[in-house]
This record gives structure tokens, sequence and C-alpha cells, in this order.
């Protein structure tokens, strides 16, 4: 893939990530793979979701909870680290396809029970900032997860998205770290590119923010599950 066409995916990418607050990583890892070695593509797709995050807490601060920063953020900090260090070392087939699988379950789940949500209590909160943060370190796609378990608290779209945002930060931030410690090198052409994908990622997190806005805060939601449907499928098939 080239610059333009890689320009391309991330703007797409930013635009729904915002919109759905999943960030850049879930779109832009199955597609990226394809071309470049995997432990490479977590570094270089991870760096524009970093950017991508940071475009969501400036675009939507309105919507800060120290609250839930605190129950996701953390628990997240440490299995990402995890995750991270063991991606280098193990074949995650497997594993990625029971994420697909769970998925799809849970989206299953919320058409059955249009209503259903929980109460945000520290235990439901810790364990979605925890699996999210050892998925995405894993696989780089932690967000369809952290997704997943911020869905359940019903959230204002603004919360959700400057929540997600703020908790890819620090996921990703340690992540990073750990892949770069583990000798996972970026080639030059690549990290030349950056300077073209983070304008371009905030670019497509404006458009993402102006779609949100027209959105009934009703079917955020449904919006939400649906990309969650679309990326289980995708967990399990490939």
């Amino acid at each position: 893939m080239d610059l333009l066409g890689l320009a391309l995916l991330t703007l797409v990418a930013s635009a729904i990530g915002t919109l759905t607050g999943f960030g850049t990583s879930t779109i832009m890892i199955p597609v990226v793979a394809l071309y470049v070695p995997f432990p490479v593509t977590l570094v270089l797709v991870g760096t524009i979701h970093w950017f991508g995050n940071i475009w969501k807490i400036l675009l939507f601060r309105g919507g800060f909870s120290r609250k839930l920063l605190l129950w996701f953020g953390l628990p997240g900090l440490i299995t990402s680290f995890l995750g991270a260090s063991l991606t280098i070392r193990t074949d995650t087939d497997l594993l990625q396809r029971l994420l697909g699988y769970l998925l799809v379950a849970y989206v299953f789940f919320l058409v059955l029970k249009p209503k259903f949500k929980v109460s945000q209590t520290p235990t439901t909160a810790i364990t979605g900032g925890a699996l999210s943060g050892l998925m995405a370190g894993i696989f780089g796609i932690g967000g369809a997860v952290r997704g997943a378990a911020l869905s359940a608290f019903n959230l204002p779209a603004a919360t959700f998205i400057f929540t997600a945002g703020a908790i890819g930060v620090l996921i990703d931030s340690t992540r990073l770290i750990t892949y770069l410690a583990d000798g996972v090198a970026v080639p030059t052409r690549l990290l030349a590119g950056l300077f073209l994908f983070v304008p371009i990622s905030f670019l497509g997190a404006k458009i993402g923010e102006r779609l949100v806005k027209r959105v009934p805060a009703e079917k955020f939601r449904t919006i939400v599950a649906m990309f969650l449907f679309v990326i289980g499928v995708w967990l399990v098939v490939q």
C-alpha cells in the first residue's frame, strides 16, 4: 500500500472511529496488516491511533468523567503492557476469533434486550478496562472491547467518545513503548508518512465530530452495536 492509500484509509478510519468511539486501529489494523508485518503495523497504526485519541479528547472535552477514567484507565494500563509483551511471541489467531464470537454474541444480546444497561459500578468498568487494555496490547484493536463495555453504561455520545479517547491515550502510550522496547522498527518511508497521516487523522476526527452532532442520542447506541457486529464477524471469518 502506498502513502496516498494509507492517507485515505486514515481519513476514513478516523471519521468512523470518532463517530463510534472505537478509534482508527479497529479499521486500519486488518487492512494495513495485509501489506506490512504485523508488529510494524501495530506501531505505525498505534501511533496514528494515539493522535486520533488526542483529537477525541480535544473535540469532546465536555464529556469528561474522572470516575470513568480511573475505573477504566488504570486496569487498562496494566493489561496493555501484558498484552503488548505477549503479542510479539504469541500466535493470536484463536484469541482473535474468540473475541469476534464474543462481540457478535454481545450485539445479539443488545438486539434482544435493547433497553439493557448496567449501573456505573467499579467492577463493570474495571473489567471492561482490563479487557480492552489486554486486547489493545495483543491485537491493536482494544477499542471494540472498550466500546462494548462503555455502551453498557448507556452514556451520552460526548462522554462515550471522550472517555474512549482518554483511555485510548493511556493504553496506546503503554503498548507503543513496549513494542519499541521489544525492538520493533518502522521503515523510514512509513515514519516520514506520519507527517501526512497525523494531520489527516485530525481532519477525519472533525468529520466524525460533525456526524456525531447529526446522530440522535437514541440512535447512537445502535450505530455502535452495528460496528461491533461488523468487527466481530471480521475477526471470526478472517
